[in-house]
């Protein structure tokens, strides 16, 4: 009975709202059923699949020419470089020889250097001070018997740069020497208290520092043996009346006569 009476009251009001509108709202229900651009149809005619007719290439090729003309052509669609009316030569002052990996310049030396590790920077200077200007080979030896804890890692630095200095810089491995040896200081490590007597503390900082190195072609221990010899030589001459250039082997430590 409640279902009825509600059916009748919405019939009602739908009557009632239908009779007290107007024209123009008959209109636009109206308009509103009608759908000139019906999306359903739009997708319909766009996304179907259907066959595609391939373009000839004199069609591409026009179609490319008209874009270029008015200035709408894509950058890929760059024109086709036109060949040379003259073949090319060479003016009679410049050279036409191409340069060889030979003529290019090559590397003579070859820098390298340690991590920051732990360590004084005065301490570490004392091997550097050790290794500069000696040949890389004499330089792992000494680092090799030294003492000091730092030594195998700087004899490992070593080896490393004069396998690099061969490997990528082409350089004779039997004439490289430590050209240059220098040391940083590196950032500075944790403080620390050091506890003391009566009562009292420290701080202690633990420095870091790194050391650094030149490689390049030099002398060997022979050749600088033999120029150091030749020198001296050059340098003692005979005690008689008249100079003579001619130099005194072995000599006394006292005057001949």
């Amino acid at each position: 009975m409640q279902a009825c009476l509600r059916n009748r009251g919405f019939l009602s009001r739908s009557t009632l709202c239908h009779t007290h509108a107007g024209s123009s709202r008959l209109r636009l229900e109206s308009r509103r059923q009608v759908s000139f651009a019906n999306p359903l149809d739009w997708m319909r005619e766009k996304l179907s699949p259907a066959v595609k007719e391939k373009q000839t290439a004199a069609e591409v090729e026009a179609a490319r020419q008209q874009a270029m003309e008015e200035g709408t052509s894509s950058l890929f669609d760059s024109p086709k470089a036109k060949p040379l009316s003259k073949p090319f030569s060479v003016e009679p002052g410049k050279s036409s020889k191409v340069k060889s990996k030979s003529d290019r310049p090559s590397h003579k030396t070859h820098k390298y250097s340690t991590s920051n590790f732990k360590i004084s920077h005065r301490k570490l200077n004392m091997l550097g001070r050790q290794i500069s200007g000696k040949p890389i080979d004499y330089a792992i030896l000494q680092m090799q018997f030294s003492e000091k804890r730092a030594s195998s890692r700087i004899m490992n630095m070593l080896a490393t740069a004069k396998d690099h200095a061969r490997r990528y810089k082409h350089l004779r491995e039997g004439k490289l020497i430590v050209s240059e040896a220098w040391v940083t200081k590196g950032k500075k490590g944790g403080k620390k208290l050091e506890p003391r007597g009566r009562g009292h503390f420290g701080i202690r900082i633990h420095p870091n520092s790194r050391m650094h190195v030149v490689l390049k072609e030099g002398k060997t221990i022979e050749q600088q043996k033999d120029e150091e010899r030749k020198r001296k030589l050059k340098r003692i001459v005979s005690a008689a009346l008249v100079r003579e250039d001619k130099p005194i082997r072995n000599p006394s430590p006292t005057w001949g006569w």
